[in-house]
């Protein structure tokens, strides 16, 4: 055969018509759309919908089945580094927001939702909290701002835009440009409620879905202002970003397992009533010292390992989890 401008000879020796040559590109467009759909369905709707389905190294042995989780985007990284490394059943993981995650735990489309956020009292019923870790949320400015803290009050102000200029927090006399997550991230409602109170953030801030947009939005531009879990904190990044100090406070392992940094939450994940033998043990994976390594991997605070059968216990994380509600209300009153 030979290749060139004019076409690929065919066995008789004449070169094919334009007609000829159109049938096959076509139908090779074809084959290969059927292919990228096939790859899509293998790795559980990855794209655009956040989705991945992997089995790993690990895990403790247990039956047939499979686990699907769905919900905070804080909390999918995590969550598939566990899919890859449990080994018992296929786990896949999809994102679409902590409120999409604690409607699918009550509808029965995931068994389990992921949820960033605690749940208001309205939504606690028919569902079991597991705290899986706990996280911190930092803070971010672009390197180049030389601003190193901020005060809680300070910060309120910036997102409510009450605060124009970084000349007025102690930074050079550039416009803030703030940058807050989308509504109905468990994120955002945690920010809202530790700092914001009961003042709305501001109108004209830039939103996006998901915290590596935003670490980008922040990466991108000297005077924007942002907020992201510590998970997304990479050492090294392509786009690097950099935590400022909260009531003198830099966001640690340690500060956040001890309360002492302000903004921390605790991590769910969320179940019906009733869950199947391989939800089931999955759960007790992840609670298990390998599932929580994973966690101290992903740069997040691990909580209390499980000792018996059964799944993470509600609330059992550090002291920070137990006083997740204390700074909301300090925050509310000043």
């Amino acid at each position: 055969m030979r290749d060139g401008r004019h076409g690929t000879t065919g066995g008789a020796g004449r070169r094919p018509t334009r007609w000829t040559r159109g049938r096959r590109l076509a139908a090779l467009r074809v084959a290969a759309l059927r292919l990228a759909a096939l790859g899509a369905v293998a790795i559980g709707g990855a794209g655009a919908a956040g989705g991945c389905r992997r089995a790993g190294a690990e895990g403790a042995a247990g039956g047939g089945g499979a686990v699907t989780l769905a919900g905070s985007t804080s909390l999918q990284p995590l969550a598939e580094r566990w899919a890859e490394r449990y080994a018992a059943v296929p786990v896949t993981v999809q994102a679409g927001g902590s409120t999409a995650g604690i409607r699918a735990a009550r509808d029965g489309t995931a068994d389990v939702g992921m949820s960033s956020r605690p749940l208001a009292a309205d939504e606690r019923a028919g569902l079991r909290e597991h705290t899986v870790a706990i996280d911190g949320i930092a803070v971010v400015v672009h390197p180049r701002n030389p601003v190193r803290a901020l005060t809680r009050a300070q910060l309120r102000d910036v997102f409510a835009g009450r605060v124009r200029s970084w000349r007025l927090v102690g930074g050079p006399d550039w416009p803030v440009i703030v940058v807050t997550r989308e509504d109905g991230s468990g994120t955002r409602a945690t920010f809202e409620e530790l700092v914001m109170g009961e003042l709305p953030i501001a109108g004209d801030a830039l939103v996006t879905g998901f915290s590596g947009g935003l670490r980008r939005m922040v990466a991108d531009d000297p005077r924007a202002i942002g907020y992201m879990t510590i998970s997304q904190l990479l050492p090294g990044a392509r786009h690097p970003v950099r935590a400022v100090a909260i009531d003198g406070v830099h966001p640690a392992e340690g500060s956040i397992a001890s309360g002492a940094y302000p903004l921390h939450r605790p991590l769910l994940f969320l179940t019906g009533a009733r869950t199947s033998a391989a939800t089931a043990a999955f759960l007790q994976w992840v609670g298990s010292p390998a599932g929580q390594a994973v966690v101290r991997a992903e740069r997040l605070v691990p909580v209390p390992t499980t000792t018996s059968a059964g799944a993470v216990a509600p609330g059992a994380a550090s002291p920070a989890a137990g006083r997740a509600a204390a700074p909301a209300a300090a925050s509310t009153a000043r």
